[in-house]
């Protein structure tokens, strides 16, 4: 009885030093004052070593890009399967990861861009029948939205000296997604020259963006089912890969050492990328004429 108390005993106490431990260690609270005192930031919970650790891996975390996971794979394939192929076919799928990637990351922009636009018009809608001259009411709203984008310097000062406002949102349209600027250029001049009203032209072209947008949003709905399936037929070779070892048989020894397993790599390789890049050209078509 004796000696489960002493067990009890020094589990509690190990227990608790092992939470002090963590909690800062010896001296914890000597090292918090001397950091605070320091002004060396905020001071974590953690012993120095497991802090620095922590932000190695933060930073890694935000630098690291999701096409890195190519060569990781191939350096694990490579170790498997005893061979440098795959390092290779990981290495040179990088290139083509990271231009997928730009391309995603600049469609995305792209459409914060034309959302920008529209909140632009509405804004604008607004501001002038507020009582604003047009170009009072374009330097605020420009400042509640970031549809001009690079080019809002430009368009900003042409609009408070007196500039070429309709021939700069031009320029800002080109930038991918403001394209509705165009519409937005046209109803300046229009409203400038003939003296027709501002506002209702930009509410017809918000009410045209939007609709366009959510006829946009509704085909990319549309077209979720064959960007699944171009997904599935990515992922079926290493489904293949993975049935073929829990069946028992060696189908990376088989691909990579052998003259018929590196045939049917090749074959299998050609087709596979053919058959996602159709299924990929057929959804940028269908976007194409849907954005037409």
């Amino acid at each position: 009885m004796y000696a489960t108390g002493d067990l009890s005993t020094a589990a509690a106490v190990a227990c608790a030093g092992a939470a002090a431990w963590f909690s800062g260690g010896p001296y914890s609270g000597a090292r918090r004052a001397h950091l605070l005192l320091a002004g060396g930031g905020v001071v974590g919970i953690g012993p120095p070593a497991w802090q620095d650790l922590a932000l190695a891996l933060r930073g890694l975390r935000a630098r690291w890009r999701p096409e890195w996971w190519a060569p990781v794979a191939g350096v694990a394939l490579a170790v498997l399967g005893a061979s440098v192929l795959p390092v290779v076919v990981g290495a040179a799928a990088v290139p083509l990861l990271r231009r997928m990637r730009r391309a995603a990351e600049a469609r995305r922009a792209g459409e914060r861009r034309g959302d920008a636009v529209i909140a632009l018009c509405a804004s604008l809608a607004g501001e002038v029948r507020a009582g604003r001259q047009p170009g009072e009411a374009l330097q605020r709203a420009a400042r509640d939205s970031g549809g001009l984008g690079e080019a809002r310097a430009a368009v900003l000062a042409a609009a408070r000296f007196g500039g070429d406002v309709p021939r700069a949102l031009a320029v800002a349209a080109r930038q991918p997604g403001a394209g509705g600027l165009l519409g937005l250029a046209a109803c300046w001049r229009v409203a400038v020259d003939q003296g027709a009203g501002l506002a209702a032209g930009l509410d017809r072209l918000e009410g045209a963006l939007r609709a366009e947008r959510d006829q946009r949003e509704d085909l990319r709905a549309q077209l979720a089912g064959p960007r699944t399936t171009a997904v599935m037929l990515a992922c079926l070779p290493a489904l293949g890969l993975l049935l073929g070892a829990a069946l028992g048989a060696d189908p990376l020894h088989v691909l990579l050492h052998t003259a018929s397993g590196l045939g049917c790599l090749l074959v299998g390789g050609l087709l596979q990328g053919a058959g996602v890049g159709w299924v990929l050209w057929i959804v940028r078509s269908a976007e194409a004429v849907g954005d037409g």
